[in-house]
Order: structure tokens, then C-alpha cells, then sequence
């Protein structure tokens, strides 16, 4: 009770929305683990199958700049979940939880209406991977669960369904079972009155790359895989061959898309029906040198960003080109549904640029590592704090110790040439940098070693740099 007047006065002096239609569409997030937005065929990767989401982006609003603001699992899970930055939710590690008391996506469009369900991987709760997330407060506001905190074993996998603490398998590959239960979601609410938000909250394409079934597997050939320029040639032989077991991945999950749109289409919930599809962060697969993300590098960072909008609620087809990052994504999908945006959110909301009614200007997105861990913690691995600015042309970040890196998009898409260092360069390092401060000036953000930061909200180390999780 005491919640939903805290909703309540908050939504009272908050941001509204001014949107041409007051009907409440329903809302699917199709969201996928370690996804780089490059890896899809609509993006031109040569590789890829994904005709389903090829079709979806041929039809949606694609932010084709999009961040993970800071390209790791839960940081980008809460800031999605609660509109703020890292350092302001307070997880900007793995395995540590987000405040119950927060004010997340879930409360808040249950408070303006909405049935709200979670299906998949959560790890936002913080007390282990595989332990049962009773129904309450450490759901943030989702009523129907069918989820676990995180595994990466996709076949046969934990779950716990809704206020039953037993642990439960889903059947065969996960992804395949997930989907198959948001059908039933979906049909089960098709006639309801009240409008529902869903999320399906995949795991793949994230490593162990070699697990989707036999008959995704078999349609790559590691032989034939393209490599980006920018992964070592002594590396090629490793990468190629978990390619093709990561575009397996993304194949399965590309046939589980074009299910939920056949679903959303038998159910008559087609022309009233927002659908997001995204992924938390990228995966370097090799570029760089380097696997998985938390790097400030392109593969690392980009994500898909897919708002399909049907026209009937307004949508402009199209790509944007705003730097869409992931505090921005609660307040555009509130701004899309006329639910005021609660004043405790960061991000901007974008809907009128997704509506076509006026187009975002801001053209920068702040990319921040707090604290390295896991298979980044090392010095010899490169690991550093930083922060830093991705802008339409450039990348920019910083260390503790000065400018870091500098890349030119445009001209060096693969980021194979650093510029910092450069004299001819000097002048834009120096207006970057300029432009970085700005920044953290105005999102309080002082830029302190790390372990400050893991002192300041308690969390425990192991021996590797990360916060210790138990299954």
C-alpha cells in the first residue's frame, strides 16, 4: 500500500507525455544476453540467418547507434528496469541486487493499469543464480513469473513458475520453452480488457556457444565464417568456430521472434502491440583481441534496438540515428503508453522521435566501466576503469591516468587506428575530453578508482574481482 502512494506522488510531479492517442498498447521487450548489434544480416553481417528479424527491423523504428551504456549483464538489466545510470541504481557489477524500493518498469506500469509477466533470465536479485525469487518486492512489479536469476546451461534449464519454490526444468533448449510459454501469455490475455507488459528475457546468444540444437548448428559451417578486420589472425580458427555456434544461437532466437509475431497475429494483438527486441550488451568474439564485452570497443557496446510500433499507434518506420542508451529505454516506452515518467528517471525519452513528431537532437551516449571483473580484471588483459563518449563519428574514453582511446567510426569502422597520441589529433582529444567532463559533471559522476565505489555500496569481492555468486 505504502508502495503505490510512493508511485503515486512520484507520477504526480513527474514528465508527461504528450502524444497524439491516449490508447494504452500492450508492450513485448524481446530481450537477448550478449547480442552485439553487428551480428544480425539486416546490420550486413555476411554470415547470419535472421530473416524473421530482418523483417521486424524492415518494419520498426531501428536505432541503429544504440549502447549498452555499461556492456554487462545486470548494470544494463537495471538501468532498463529503472531508467537511471549505473551509479545511481548501484549495479554496476554482476550479482548484486537492485534496491526493491526502486522505482522500475515493472511498479510502474502495473500502477498505470497493466498486467505485467517476466519470462527468463532476471539476475537483478542478487542471492544467487539459481535460488527461487518469492513473489513480492524483489520482483519489481512483475505479476506473472516464469523465471530464474541466471544460468547459462540453455537446455534443461532452471526456472521457478510464479509462488512455487520448487525448482522446475524447462523442457529441451530454453529459449524454445520461454517462447513456447509466452505464446500462452499471450493467448490467455488476447480478450482482457486491460493491457499486459511482457517480458521474454532470453539467454543465448551468450557463450557456451556450442549448445543450440543440432539443427541450428548444423546450418554454419566454422570453415566459411567471415572474420571481422579486426581479430587477430592468430586467433581466426578459435573465433570462427564459436561464430558458428553464436550464430546458432541467434538463429534459433530469430525462428522464436517470428513465433511471437505469428502468436501476436492469431490473437488479433498484431495492430495494438509495441515490440522492443534488444540485448543487454555485445560480445567481441575475437575483435580486439578480446571476448564477451565490459570494453569500451564497438562490439562490445552496440546493441540491437528495434521499437516496432504498429501504425495504427503512430509508428514511422525507419532508421535513427540518436544515440539511443540504456537508461533511455524505460521513459520512450512510458512516453509510448501516455504513462507519465516518474521524475526518479534519467534517460530521455525518445517517443516522439519513435512517433516521428520530433527528432532527437542529442547525438552522444555516455559508455562507463566502474569497476572491471571476471575475465576482464587483469592489467595484462587491459583492464581499466574509464569513461567515455560515443558520438555519431567518434568513440572517446578515458582512464584513471588521461585520454585512452579515440577512434574515427566513420573512417575506421573496425577501430584499428587510436588517434590519442596523435598531434594532428590533439585538438579533438582535447574538445572530447572537454565534452566528457561536461558530462560527468552534470550526472555527478567524479570518475573515482573502482574499489571507492565497492566500498561505498559494500559489496564482496573474490579472488578474481567479482562479486562471489552461489548457485
Amino acid at each position: 500500500m505504502l508502495l503505490g502512494w510512493v508511485l503515486l506522488l512520484l507520477f504526480s510531479c513527474s514528465k508527461k507525455a504528450e502524444l497524439p492517442t491516449d490508447r494504452k498498447p500492450n508492450v513485448i521487450i524481446l530481450l537477448a544476453d550478449q547480442w552485439r548489434a553487428q551480428a544480425t544480416a539486416y546490420a550486413g553481417d555476411p554470415n547470419v540467418k535472421t530473416p524473421n528479424i530482418d523483417r521486424l527491423a524492415s518494419q520498426s523504428i531501428n536505432f541503429r547507434n544504440a549502447v549498452s551504456g555499461m556492456p554487462v549483464c545486470c548494470p544494463f538489466r537495471a538501468s532498463l528496469m529503472t531508467g537511471q545510470r549505473p551509479l545511481t541504481h548501484g549495479v554496476f557489477m554482476n550479482d548484486v541486487q537492485l534496491d526493491t524500493n526502486a522505482v522500475s518498469l515493472g511498479k510502474v506500469f502495473a500502477a498505470a493499469g497493466y498486467r505485467t509477466g517476466y519470462i527468463g533470465k532476471w539476475h537483478l536479485d542478487g542471492h544467487g543464480r539459481l535460488q527461487f525469487i518469492p513473489p513480492g518486492e524483489r520482483r519489481q512489479g512483475f505479476q506473472y513469473w516464469k523465471g530464474n536469476e541466471c544460468t547459462h546451461n540453455y537446455n534443461e534449464s532452471v526456472y521457478y513458475d510464479n509462488a512455487d519454490s520448487s525448482r522446475l526444468i524447462w523442457e529441451g533448449y530454453d529459449a524454445f520453452a520461454q517462447t513456447e510459454d509466452a505464446i500462452g501469455y499471450l493467448t490467455q490475455n488476447a480478450e482482457k480488457e486491460d493491457p499486459f507488459l511482457l517480458v521474454l528475457s532470453w539467454g543465448t546468444p551468450h557463450a557456451p556457444y556450442h549448445t543450440a540444437p543440432e539443427a541450428y548448428r548444423s546450418q554454419y559451417d566454422s570453415a566459411a565464417m567471415v572474420l571481422r578486420p579486426n581479430v587477430p589472425d592468430q586467433m581466426a580458427g578459435r573465433v570462427k568456430k564459436d561464430l558458428s555456434g553464436y550464430y546458432a544461437h541467434a538463429t534459433a532466437l530469430d525462428d522464436m521472434v517470428g513465433k511471437i509475431r505469428n502468436s501476436l497475429t492469431q490473437n488479433q494483438l498484431d495492430e495494438n502491440t509495441i515490440i522492443l527486441l534488444t540485448a543487454d550488451h555485445g560480445d567481441l568474439l575475437g575483435s580486439q583481441g578480446a571476448y564477451k564485452k565490459q570494453q569500451p570497443y564497438e562490439e562490445s557496446i552496440r546493441v540491437p534496438m528495434l521499437y516496432y510500433v504498429p501504425s495504427d499507434l503512430g509508428g514511422k518506420p525507419g532508421p535513427r540515428n540518436a544515440l539511443m542508451n540504456s537508461e533511455d529505454i524505460m521513459p520512450s516506452l512510458l512516453g509510448l503508453c501516455n504513462i507519465p515518467v516518474p521524475e526518479t528517471v534519467e534517460g530521455m525519452d525518445f517517443s516522439k522521435d519513435i512517433l516521428g513528431l520530433e527528432a532527437i537532437q542529442d547525438t552522444l551516449a555516455l559508455i562507463t566501466c566502474v569497476q572491471p571483473f571476471g575475465q576482464w580484471n587483469k592489467p595484462r588483459h587491459g583492464a581499466r576503469e574509464y569513461r567515455g563518449l560515443r558520438t555519431l563519428r567518434y568513440t572517446y574514453t578515458r582512464d584513471l591516468n588521461g585520454p585512452w582511446l579515440l577512434f574515427d567510426n566513420e573512417t575506421d569502422p573496425y577501430q584499428l587506428n587510436n588517434l590519442i597520441g596523435k598531434p594532428e589529433f590533439a585538438s579533438l582529444s582535447g574538445h572530447l575530453d572537454e565534452l566528457l567532463s561536461r558530462q560527468l559533471q552534470e550526472t555527478n559522476d567524479a570518475f573515482l578508482p573502482g574499489l571507492e565505489y565497492i566500498a561505498q555500496w559494500g559489496y564482496p569481492l573474490d579472488e578474481t574481482g567479482t562479486v562471489p555468486y552461489f548457485h
